[in-house]
Parts: C-alpha cells; sequence; structure tokens
C-alpha cells in the first residue's frame, strides 16, 4: 500500500506536544516548496495551527486552505510602491530587461529547490515591472529619436540599478503587508534571506515576543545571481543577511557543510542542521507509468527524470547534450522556472524533438508517486558556485524515498550520501558523456541489479534519510524556543 505523507512522530517518546501558533513566511507563492510543506503539515498532525504567509502571483488566490489542514495567505508585495516615480521606474525596467535579459540578475537566487521543487523560485529575483500588484498595462519601448542609441547605456545602468535595489524594495513590501494580515504567533518560522526580514518585522509588532527561526536553506550570497552581482547592493545584502541571521533564535540549515561556512560568515553558534528529507514512502510494485501515460510516450522508453527549478548550472544543458547518447530513453524534466522558454524551444529542436518532455511541477503531496515512476533521476548540478559545491538537494532525498537510484555531480555536498548509501553513481557534472555513460549503467542493468539500486536507495530513506526523523529535532528546537513541547 502506498503510504506518501506520513507526518507525525518517528516513534521517539517525548512530552505530549501543547498546541501552539506556526507561521511559516516564504518569498514564493509556496505552491511546490516542499520544505515548507513537510513542517506545516507535520505540525498540523500535532495539533498546531499554522499559516503559511507567502507572495501572490496574478492566478492564485489571496487565501486557500491546504486539504492538509493550513492556511496560506499570500500578499501582494510590490517593490515599486517605495520608490518615488513609481511608473517611470518600472519603465526603466522593462527596457532593462529587454534589452539586457543576460546579465543574470533574473535567475533564481537559490539552489535549495524548491522547488523541489524550487523551491527554486524561493529566492527568485523579481523586477519592479514583474512583481508588483498593481501593474500598469505594458508599456512599449519609446520610439526611436535623435540620441537614443546615447540613451540606451544610461536607460539599461538605471533599470539595471532598480532592479538590483527592488530585492530590499520587495521585502519591505512584503514586510509592510505582512504585519497587516499575519496572524498571532508562538513562533515565525522565516524561510530564506528573503522571508526572515519579513518574519522579524511580524514578530517586532507582535505581543508575547514570538520566537523566530531563519531557516537558511542555500549559501545566497555565493548562489546564482548573488554570486554574480557587484558593487554597493550585494554588500549591504550582505550586511543584512548577517544582521537577521544574529537577531534570529535560532539559524537553520540543510546539511553540515552550509552550516560550517554560516556560522563562520554570520559570527552565530553552528546551525542546527535539518535535512531535507521526505517523508518515508513505499512506491507500488510493479512501478507506475505515470509519465508514459501522461506524456504518451512507448512502452519500450526509458525515463531519465530532472526535477526541480529551470534554472542555469543545474545540469539541464548537459542532459540535452546527454540523452542524445541513450537509446530508448526520454529525458522529462518536471518543474518550473524563469528558463523554461528557453529550454522549450532547445527541446522543440530537430536533435532533441523525440528525446526530449517538458512537463509542469507537480503538488508536494503527489511528487512521491511522480518521481518513483522514473527509471533514473538525474542532478548534474554544475560547480560553478560554493552554494552548488556543497549542495544537498531535495531532489537526492526525494530519488531514495522513491526508490529510484540517481546520477548525481561528484561534488562534496552530495557525492559523500550518494556512495554511502549506494543509492546511484556520481559523475563529472560538466561532461555528457560521462553522465550519458552512467544513466546507460543504470538503465541497462539486469533486473537484480536494478532492484538491488532500488533496495538501497528505499533502505537509506527509510532507516536514516527521512523526514519523521528530521521534524524530530526541528520540532525538539522548537519546543526549546517556546518552553512548551511540539
Amino acid at each position: 500500500m502506498t503510504t506518501e505523507t506520513s507526518p507525525g512522530s518517528a516513534g521517539v517518546s517525548a512530552p505530549a506536544p501543547v498546541p501552539q501558533r506556526l507561521v511559516l513566511v516564504l518569498p514564493s507563492t509556496g505552491e511546490f516548496d516542499s520544505r515548507t510543506y513537510r513542517i506545516a503539515t507535520a505540525a498540523i498532525a500535532r495539533g498546531h495551527s499554522v499559516t503559511v504567509l507567502a507572495r501572490w502571483k496574478a492566478g492564485l488566490p489571496e487565501r486557500e486552505m491546504d486539504p492538509a489542514g493550513y492556511e496560506i495567505i499570500r500578499i501582494r508585495a510590490d517593490p515599486g510602491e517605495a520608490l518615488p516615480g513609481r511608473d517611470v521606474a518600472r519603465r526603466f525596467v522593462r527596457i532593462a530587461d529587454r534589452e539586457s535579459s543576460d546579465d543574470g540578475l533574473a535567475d533564481d537566487a537559490g539552489d535549495d529547490d524548491e522547488t523541489s521543487s524550487a523551491e527554486a523560485a524561493d529566492v527568485t529575483v523579481t523586477s519592479v515591472a514583474e512583481a508588483g500588484a498593481e501593474r500598469p498595462e505594458p508599456a512599449t519601448a519609446p520610439p526611436a529619436a535623435p540620441g537614443g542609441v546615447l540613451l540606451r547605456p544610461i536607460r539599461r545602468l538605471a533599470g539595471r540599478m532598480i532592479r538590483q535595489w527592488s530585492i530590499l524594495l520587495t521585502i519591505r513590501s512584503q514586510s509592510r503587508r505582512a504585519r497587516e494580515v499575519a496572524p498571532l504567533a508562538d513562533l515565525i518560522h522565516g524561510m530564506a534571506y528573503m522571508g526572515i526580514p519579513v518574519a522579524h518585522a511580524i514578530a517586532d509588532q507582535q505581543l508575547g515576543d514570538p520566537r523566530v527561526i531563519y531557516d537558511a536553506r542555500d549559501i545566497y550570497m555565493d548562489a546564482a545571481n548573488l554570486a554574480r552581482m557587484r558593487g554597493p547592493v550585494r554588500w549591504v545584502i550582505a550586511r543584512a543577511e548577517k544582521r537577521w541571521a544574529r537577531r534570529a533564535d535560532r539559524v537553520v540549515t540543510v546539511n553540515e557543510p552550509y552550516a560550517e561556512v554560516m556560522a563562520s560568515r554570520f559570527g552565530v553558534p553552528k546551525p542546527l542542521i535539518v535535512l531535507n528529507c521526505s517523508y518515508r514512502f513505499t512506491p507500488p510494485e510493479p512501478p507506475e507509468r505515470r509519465f508514459h501515460d501522461h506524456l504518451g510516450l512507448p512502452a519500450s522508453t526509458r525515463v531519465v527524470l530532472y526535477q526541480g527549478g529551470f534554472s542555469l548550472d543545474r545540469g539541464i544543458e548537459q542532459l540535452f547534450d546527454a540523452i542524445r547518447a541513450i537509446d530508448d530513453a526520454t529525458l522529462v524534466l518536471m518543474g518550473y522556472g524563469l528558463q523554461e522558454e528557453a529550454y522549450r524551444e532547445q527541446a522543440g529542436s530537430i536533435e532533441l524533438r523525440d528525446r526530449v518532455r517538458i512537463m509542469p511541477a507537480v503538488p508536494p503531496a503527489e511528487l512521491l508517486s511522480w518521481v518513483a515512476s522514473a527509471d533514473v533521476v538525474a542532478m548534474p548540478i554544475q560547480p560553478t558556485t560554493l552554494n552548488h559545491r556543497l549542495t544537498t538537494p531535495n531532489k537526492l532525498f526525494e530519488a531514495m524515498a522513491a526508490g529510484v537510484p540517481v546520477v548525481a555531480s561528484d561534488l562534496p555536498g552530495m557525492a559523500p550520501i550518494v556512495k554511502e548509501t549506494g543509492a546511484g553513481l556520481v559523475v563529472d557534472p560538466t561532461d555528457p558523456a560521462a553522465i550519458a555513460a552512467a544513466c546507460r549503467e543504470i538503465l541497462d542493468a539486469s533486473p537484480e541489479e536494478r532492484a538491488a539500486w532500488r533496495r538501497r536507495a528505499l533502505e537509506a530513506a527509510h532507516r536514516t534519510y527521512n523526514w519523521e526523523r528530521q521534524v524530530e529535532i526541528l520540532f525538539a528546537e522548537y519546543g526549546r524556543l517556546t518552553g512548551r513541547p511540539w
């Protein structure tokens, strides 16, 4: 029998939980944030009340109840509301977005999926033009005029500066509006560097002195767009994050290497490590054929799955090259992100039209059932930043929970786990030929060898790498902070 989620204790004897109020603050919409989902469902199962404060975007309700029993409130954060002449500022940003889209500032700032998914959208840097809740109608570029060529660099520079500062302006806007709608809390759990200042802002205006946790799921200043950013904005954000971390009652992160870096940089006690593992899960036997049914794949096709955020340096480009050398296999990209349009265009090329399929992310409650339908999960994250080199992404633990062997980057963060558990193979993530060879080794293995891969992954997930164990660590810290057991 499949048991996709089983929130609650792992059987460790502990005092009965005392119902308390938890607020989780996200700098994303909360649709696909697996860590938030796991924390919220585990807390609800123990009798606590949970509210998730997320970001609104068009097409999503401002308030909704998750089937698990917690409320999601989405806030219309508009960085432009803090700017004088904001319509003019937005116009500059739209021009800059169009003329300098290759400057790297629109990429995800974090590598925790978020995503699982994506968790990739957790720390997306949105422009003033894109993030506002009260957007003006799209404007067109000004008509060509004498001197227009000379003005273009000025417009681009102004737009870029506004987009950089929009990180802090977005935080300010979300903080202001979050204070208006946030319920009373005993503990406020701020996710990511754009969530923790909002958590502090809520705590500052509430009676009862709620405790605040900073969940630093990436080394943000060394991740994606922030790693590439230069100038005063980067310095301001780095200083601000250090201050927010030191104000928090506890810093939490997702693995040992991250904890060591953060303790040194922030000048805080070593952060509490709560791995981004999934709930224990028993995949069906025989495996379901969800991808085949959904995408209309031939019965003989093997599925190489990438799931999570669609952004640069996740190894998707290398997978496009690798899949050409894997017979009878299709690369399925399941997720979302700023690179989706570019990946769809590439996947539609003559060379890849029959080898790559792209589909939307699925809700966290359904994710493991989908992952279990794949033949191998690939995560050749590129060693482009410190954050990437030390990452232990959600997708690694999700694949293990689903009993699917992985092909992972031979990097200091994830490689030791893969080697220790025997749950897959590690490769040079920059080498598409090596990625293809590892996928073929798993796909072409005998039924007995494939069963052994599956068994090792499931044993590791059920024994060690599961949310039931991790939530005990987290809730013990919650109890220490509030003085009542969780």
